[in-house]
């Protein structure tokens, strides 16, 4: 069976590892006995479903896309009317080509909050509202 270690866990859910030793605390996720503290991979995986399942904020926007990567801007190159815009989300580099002028509409720079949808072959970024 596998397991995996808090820091593990942690980056395969996409929360801190606070957040994982939280739910551990809580009996959310169980540990298996040995030191360091290791997460078995089966309950793991539920607890990955059971998130993705969870109902989310009515404020939050509905898409079709379902790869939603939260990160922050890194890069933005202007080039006449189309820019690349970078945005790291944990682990994940995303890049996009988008035109000047969603750049400016969108106000993204270095440092601004962004929401890279992927969809095929298409990645769509949003800001919050």
């Amino acid at each position: 069976m596998s397991t995996f270690r808090i820091s593990e866990a942690a980056r395969l859910l996409g929360v801190s590892d606070d957040t994982v030793r939280r739910w551990i605390d809580q009996g959310a996720l169980p540990v298996t006995g040995d030191s360091p503290a290791r997460i078995p991979g089966e309950a793991l995986a539920q607890h990955a479903v059971m998130l993705a399942e969870a109902p989310r904020d009515p404020a939050d926007r509905l898409s079709s896309a379902r790869n939603r990567f939260t990160g922050l801007v890194t890069r933005v190159q202007i080039d006449g009317v189309m820019a690349q815009v970078d945005i790291q989300s944990g682990p994940h580099r995303l890049v996009s080509l988008m035109s000047a002028e969603a750049v400016r509409e969108l106000d993204l720079r270095p440092g601004s909050l962004a929401v890279a949808l992927v969809k095929a072959t298409t990645v769509i970024v949003e800001t919050p509202a």
